[in-house]
Formats: C-alpha cells, sequence, structure tokens
C-alpha cells in the first residue's frame, strides 16, 4: 500500500489485522476448549489448544487470558492484554498460510503465567515459540 509514494507495508499479502472473527468466543466453545485441549508451555505463557472440524472465515482463533491471581492490577492486565494482542496480531502469519494448506482449524488460548509484567520483547519471543510449536504439532505425519 503506497502513501503519497511512500511504502507503507513491507508484506503486502501479509494481513497484519486482527478481528473479532479471530477471537474464541461462546462460553461452549470455551468451555470445550479448556475440557478437550491440549496443552504445553511457551513462557511466559501457557498455550491450550484444541483442533476443531468447524470451518469458519479464519483457520485460527485465538483467547487470551491474564489471570487476577497473576497480576491484581487491572492496568497491568490491560497492559498484558494489549502487549500481547499486539505480539501475535504482528507473528501469526507464521502459522496461518500453514493452516490455510492443510485446511485446519484450531482454537488456542494463551495464558499468562508470570507474576509481574513483561515486556514485549519477552512476550513476542513467547508468542513465536508457541505459535512455531503449534506449527510443529499440526504437521501431517508421514508413515
Amino acid at each position: 500500500m503506497a502513501f503519497g509514494g511512500m511504502l507503507l507495508s513491507m508484506n503486502e499479502g501479509v494481513c497484519y489485522k486482527f478481528t473479532k472473527e479471530e477471537r474464541v468466543t461462546g462460553e461452549k466453545r470455551i468451555e470445550t476448549l479448556f475440557t478437550q485441549g491440549r496443552s504445553f508451555m511457551a513462557y511466559p505463557f501457557r498455550v491450550v489448544f484444541l483442533e476443531t472440524a468447524h470451518s469458519r472465515a479464519m483457520p485460527l482463533s485465538v483467547l487470551i487470558s491474564i489471570p487476577k491471581k497473576r497480576l491484581k492490577s487491572a492496568v497491568h492486565r490491560n497492559r498484558m492484554k494489549r502487549l500481547v494482542r499486539e505480539a501475535y496480531r504482528l507473528n501469526k502469519h507464521l502459522i496461518e498460510d500453514a493452516l490455510l494448506r492443510k485446511e485446519g482449524y484450531i482454537d488456542v488460548a494463551f495464558i499468562y503465567v508470570k507474576d509481574e509484567l513483561s515486556d514485549f520483547d519477552t512476550v513476542e519471543k513467547g508468542i513465536v515459540k508457541a505459535i512455531r510449536e503449534l506449527e510443529r504439532i499440526n504437521q501431517p505425519t508421514t508413515a
């Protein structure tokens, strides 16, 4: 996209939006994610994921949870949610292409487990590590 002759985005084909369709919503869907999903750690996150057969507009749906038990201050919880959303938004393209090729759909919950605020670099490293692990888990097995 050009603006006055200037290039605004280096990757023209990558969509960096984080829309409502990309969020895990609905009480039943969230309950199913936590009861039937598998999990792993990608510090500072516990990642719960569930492969689903439901066809949706987006192959990957995300839920972000910053427990009050970990960060007491609402200001700090909101700050962490903003950082996590931004880190995910900038790195989601790493897995979306693979899921589109596989025609798979995944619900993912990122649960913050650290007892203090983290900087953006730490959050982004955790998100990238989680995305790489999800990508590794969802690769088709060759028999």
